[in-house]
């Protein structure tokens, strides 16, 4: 995880949106329209890096297939430490 984290968080310019996507979602599950509202990013642009977080395990959506909320996963919660030292080194 702690690889990927690196990856998504620093490698690519998306980076600090994601890091906005997961602190968001910290406070509660949101589908990507509540998403796009509140970080003030297009629908598409939310879905792309809900995408990636998916991808390399970070969110997970709910079964529902309309208006799906996401969710962290239980193992991003395990490495959340490294997500803050991540963004704090990085200075996101």
């Amino acid at each position: 995880m702690e690889k990927a984290l690196w990856y998504l968080l620093t490698a690519t310019r998306g980076g600090k949106n994601r890091v906005r996507i997961i602190r968001a979602l910290s406070e509660k599950p949101m589908n990507a329209n509540q998403l796009a509202d509140e970080l003030n990013l297009g629908y598409k642009t939310i879905r792309h890096h809900l995408e990636m977080l998916e991808d390399h395990g970070v969110v997970e959506p709910s079964e529902n297939s309309y208006a799906k909320l996401y969710f962290l996963t239980d193992r991003f919660e395990s490495h959340r430490e490294t997500f803050e030292t991540i963004i704090e080194k990085a200075n996101i």
